[in-house]
């Protein structure tokens, strides 16, 4: 879903996130660095260590069979259906959880996660209300009818908030499925009023609905092997979990109105016209977007409600989730995309009332198609038959269909504003066909698999839009705001949805700009593309979880990432790496070597500064002959000399020197005679570890680039230095020059070289003699042996 900055970006409330634990945290090192293994949870039969699925994985699936009539005229939805539940786990279920979104409309039905409130400034007329205790209901939220078995026997169940368990009249066991009846109605609230994700917008002008159907019917929580039920309460943010299945769908509605769904319309001869039929046939082969229901179709049905109705019918397999649009306002056209990586022929369509006509018409099925192609690129092939926008004022996301928005004005002008921003929305709710309705993960606990993942391709998407495109998520220096934050303001990207302080920048925003990182930053585009792509395919169609990602990143690429996931997702803390301090010197190139003379004496006998319980207990055992004991061959003089039965004056007092080096010669000289040293002193001021990127600018005027990898923190991450050495003169220094690791403070990454605070120092420089230490040599000195005049 896309979000708005909303007064909800400052809600207080404080997160309850996964811990980040760490075995030595007074240390300047060794935190950073740790691994993840005490943090994730252990790999099993069902997931690996590697990040893949593992032999024993399984999920359960559920199909649907449903009707659905709308009443405009009472704004009221009717609906049946039959459910096949598979039980593929190793468990034997006796119950089963379903959700019912739509009671969180309900004031006395919702899943009650209140907010502090305080006194108005000023508040309007609408909103100065008597507080009703005890509420009334306002009559929204679902109304269950009837609750069967396939035989149309009752069965028990219990509704706990939005969320309900029908009992199983005999345990369900792995391999067999149980089919259940469900019909329910309920209110269609005002979406544009009442909030939330479905419902309708009247358009007072032509006193005409848009309908936007989602969450709509009774659905079946996910059952998995790390969490058992996703039976977690629906309140409006953390959005769904659900299982894969095929869907059947009947809509009953106006006969005037347009209908577009999840799938493959199955009836297109029975609800369209001659005329219409004829277009939308010439569209699936067209390369140009085609109006199905032109414009001025959709002008003339505004103004006639008719009495008659329609049902069209829906097919669609193996998603997740179904949902459906439908007005009589509606323009809609479409064109056929190829998608290259398996030659799937899409239908890309969009839907969109005369209020949006000006911006739609020209961009939205091209952008539909643009984004399945490039999402495609960078994780699977896109394999559904359909993808579809809806213009509806809002942002939310579906299997092959999406609500987005961006009107003109009323003499068809826009601001460039509303047209990125429509081009923006249209790009993230389509790609979510891949996060999450693909890469099915658990939106409800983990908001950043479905955001966050999503907005990062999202960005790239947009980058191939346009290159002058002004995203708002995934370069590093736009998160710099929300990473200068107050702690109490932060709560790690690894926290439950519903308890995000600043959910766009946390689930968005951070993880799509860490993704960003790691691709340009510190892996590379080919190594990150190639082991994202391998997570995508991985978990096509499967219910990925976060470990699953960090681990197969890593082992899709030959990368240590525990760093960056232990600080990026795990921690709040922000980038702030500092140059304190330049250091420079220059080359003393006549400097003479003093050869070093070492004074020493001969090594003691080597004994043990202790005698622990081993050796005693050992010398005591009868049982054991000590082989140098044994084996008079291997009794040496150093045998005799720790036992004290060999004589060495270790008093005695012998010298050596050490001449191994010598004044340069002219042409070395000459060589190094430009070279000036730099020592960069850095600090970590923000916490967070980071490659260090350093551009060099000459005082001729050239430049020279280098990356140090985080690493580079390992053994201190507070403090580190580095040293160059260059044979012309430095005339400044910029950290981070293309504002790429988000450093929350760029004031402290410069350092010019004004003469006013440089250290400068000499280092001596001599030619290395050839001969050098030979390890395991005495290199000249005297020894035991040598002293005692012995051999043996």
């Amino acid at each position: 879903m896309k979000l708005k900055v909303t007064a909800l970006s400052v809600l207080l409330y404080t997160g309850i996130s996964a811990q980040n634990i760490q075995n030595n945290p007074g240390s300047n090192h060794g935190n950073k660095f740790e691994q993840l293994g005490t943090i994730l949870p252990t790999p099993n039969i069902y997931r690996t260590a590697s990040g893949a699925p593992g032999q024993g994985y399984w999920q359960n699936r559920a199909d649907y069979d449903i009707t659905a009539y709308l009443d405009e005229d009472k704004r009221n939805l009717k609906g049946s259906e039959t459910v096949t539940y598979y039980n593929n786990s190793p468990d034997e279920l006796d119950y089963i959880w379903l959700q019912l979104d739509e009671n969180q409309q309900s004031n006395v039905k919702n899943a009650d996660y209140q907010f502090s409130s305080t006194l108005p400034k000023s508040t309007t007329d609408q909103n100065l209300k008597v507080t009703e205790l005890p509420a009334k209901d306002n009559g929204y939220g679902v109304n269950l009818e009837k609750v069967t078995d396939a035989s149309g026997n009752p069965l028990k169940y219990t509704v706990n908030k939005t969320m309900m368990r029908i009992d199983l009249p005999k345990v369900l066991k792995k391999g067999e499925k149980f089919i259940f009846k469900v019909d329910w109605n309920y209110n269609i609230p005002n979406r544009i009023e009442k909030g939330g994700r479905g419902g309708y917008e009247n358009f007072p002008e032509d006193g005409n609905d848009l309908y936007t159907m989602a969450q709509w019917y009774p659905r079946m929580c996910v059952y998995s092997d790390f969490q058992g039920w996703q039976n977690h309460q629906f309140t409006g943010r953390g959005e769904f979990a659900l299982p894969f299945g095929n869907f059947k769908v009947s809509i009953n509605v106006p006969a005037d109105h347009v209908v577009g769904g999840t799938g493959e319309c199955k009836n297109y001869e029975q609800v369209l016209t001659s005329e219409q039929l004829a277009r939308y046939r010439k569209a699936e082969n067209a390369n140009e977007p085609i109006e199905i229901v032109t414009l001025d179709e959709a002008k003339k049905a505004e103004k006639n409600h008719s009495k008659q109705r329609k049902t069209w019918v829906f097919q669609a397999n193996d998603v997740r989730d179904f949902a459906w649009t439908s007005s009589r306002k509606f323009v809609w056209d479409g064109m056929r995309v190829t998608i290259p990586e398996n030659n799937n022929k899409v239908m890309a369509m969009s839907f969109y009332s005369k209020e949006a006509y000006g911006l739609y018409r020209k961009y939205s099925t091209k952008a539909v198609a643009h984004t399945i192609k490039t999402y495609s690129e960078f994780t699977v092939p896109y394999p559904y038959p359909v993808a579809q926008s809806v213009e509806a004022a809002n942002g939310m996301e579906y299997p092959m269909i999406c609500f987005n928005y961006g009107r003109t004005e009323k003499d068809g002008t826009y601001s460039e504003g509303i047209k990125n921003g429509m081009l923006g929305v249209i790009i993230h709710e389509v790609g979510h066909n891949f996060f999450p309705m693909i890469i099915n993960s658990d939106e409800r606990q983990w908001s950043w698999m479905d955001e966050g993942l999503n907005t990062f391709v999202e960005y790239l998407t947009e980058e191939k839009w346009d290159n002058k495109f002004p995203s708002k998520r995934g370069p590093a220096w736009t998160i710099v705001d929300y990473m200068k934050l107050p702690k109490d303001q932060l709560e790690p990207i690894m926290t439950n949805s519903e308890n995000i302080n600043q959910f766009g920048p946390n689930a968005y925003a951070k993880p799509a700009t860490g993704l960003n990182i790691l691709r340009e930053t510190i892996m590379g585009r080919e190594l990150f593309d190639k082991a994202f792509k391998t997570y995508s395919k991985r978990w096509a169609f499967k219910h990925p979880e976060p470990a699953d990602f960090f681990r197969t990143m890593e082992d899709a690429s030959g990368e240590d990432l525990d760093w960056f996931w232990r600080g990026w997702f795990y921690g709040t803390d922000p980038v702030d790496i500092a140059i304190d301090k330049v250091t420079i010197a220059t080359p003393d190139l006549n400097a003479v070597p003093t050869p070093n003379e070492i004074k020493y004496t001969v090594e003691k006998p080597i004994q043990n500064e202790f005698e622990d319980i081993s050796k005693i207990r050992n010398k005591e055992d009868k049982n054991i002959a000590f082989v140098v004991d044994k084996d008079k061959d291997l009794q040496d003089f150093y045998y005799r000399y720790d036992r004290g039965q060999e004589k060495v004056d270790t008093n005695k007092v012998y010298s050596f020197k050490i001449d191994d080096k010598e004044s340069l010669d002219s042409k070395s000289k000459d060589k190094f005679k430009d070279i000036t040293a730099y020592q960069i002193d850095f600090t970590n001021k923000g916490g967070l570890v980071m490659p260090i990127i350093l551009e060099f600018t000459f005082e001729d005027g050239t430049k020279l680039r280098d990356k140090s990898s985080a690493q580079i923190w390992r053994h201190n991450e507070q403090k580190v230095s580095k040293t160059f050495y260059f044979d012309k003169k430095l005339k400044s220094i910029q950290l981070d020059p293309m504002r790429e690791t988000a450093d929350i403070d760029t004031s402290n990454n410069f350092w010019s070289n004004d003469g006013a605070s440089n250290e400068n120092s000499k280092f001596k420089v001599f030619k290395q003699k050839q001969e050098g230490a030979v390890r395991g040599s005495s290199n000249g000195q005297v020894n035991p042996m040598q002293a005692a005049g012995k051999k043996n």
